[in-house]
C-alpha cells in the first residue's frame, strides 16, 4: 500500500464519491485498520472519532457502501472512496448524500449537471414501478415500446433540425427532449447509464 500521511491522531479524512453519478455522497475520516479492512472486504470501513471506534458504513441502517476503488491525492493525505451506494441513500438524516445544505442553511438539492442522466434514469425506474396516474412516463409505457421508439425517433430528427437551424436555446431543449426517449428505452432494455458512459471511458483509453 502506498505510504499514506496520517494525522498526529493516526487519521485520514475520506470522501465518497458515487461510482454512477459522479456526486460526493458524504465524508468520514478513516484509520489504518479502516482502510485494510475496507481493502479486504470490499466494502467501506471508516473510525469515529466521538466513539473511537472502528464503524462499516450501513452496517445498522442497511446503507452499505461497496467500494470500487479508492484514490489517493496529489499529498497522499486525502482518499477518495469511489462507491456503490446500496440503498441510494448515504446520510443518517435519509438524504441521498450529506451535502443538502448551503452555506446559508438552505436546501441545497439541484441535480448538479454531471449527474443528471444517472438521476434521470433513477426517476424513470422509479416511474415504471410505482406506476403513478398522470405519469408520461407510465402513458408511454403503456403504449409499447413501437410508441417509444418512434418518440425516440421524432425527438431525433427534432434535434437534427435544430442542430440545422443553430439555434442554441432550440437545440439544448430538443437534444434534452432526445435523451430523455432514450434513457426510457435504455431502461427498457435493463441498460444502465453508467454502462454507456463506461463503454465511453474505455474508448478514451
Amino acid at each position: 500500500m502506498i505510504e499514506l500521511k496520517f494525522n498526529q491522531e493516526g487519521l485520514i479524512p475520506v470522501i465518497a464519491q458515487d461510482y454512477a453519478t459522479g456526486e460526493v455522497r458524504m465524508f468520514a475520516w478513516a484509520n489504518r485498520e479502516a482502510i485494510e479492512k475496507t481493502l479486504q472486504t470490499g466494502y467501506a470501513y471508516y473510525y469515529s472519532r466521538s466513539r473511537k471506534a472502528l464503524w462499516k458504513k450501513g452496517e445498522t441502517s442497511g446503507e452499505l457502501q461497496r467500494v470500487l476503488e479508492i484514490r489517493v491525492d496529489c499529498d497522499q493525505d486525502v482518499l477518495l472512496y469511489v462507491v456503490e451506494q446500496e440503498s441510494n441513500r448515504a446520510c443518517h438524516t435519509g438524504e441521498r448524500n450529506c451535502f443538502f445544505t448551503d452555506i446559508e442553511g438552505k436546501e441545497a438539492k439541484k441535480v448538479l449537471p454531471f449527474e443528471s442522466l444517472q438521476r434521470l434514469q433513477e426517476v424513470i425506474e422509479s416511474r415504471l414501478r410505482e406506476m403513478p396516474e398522470g405519469s408520461y412516463t407510465v402513458k408511454l409505457y403503456r403504449e409499447g415500446e413501437d410508441r417509444i421508439l418512434q418518440k425516440f425517433g421524432e425527438e431525433a430528427i427534432e434535434t437534427l433540425i435544430a442542430l440545422k437551424r443553430g439555434v442554441k436555446e432550440e437545440i439544448k431543449a430538443e437534444t434534452a427532449d432526445m435523451f430523455y426517449h432514450l434513457v426510457l428505452l435504455l431502461t427498457l432494455k435493463g441498460i444502465r447509464v453508467q454502462e454507456v458512459f463506461e463503454e465511453l471511458a474505455n474508448r478514451l483509453g
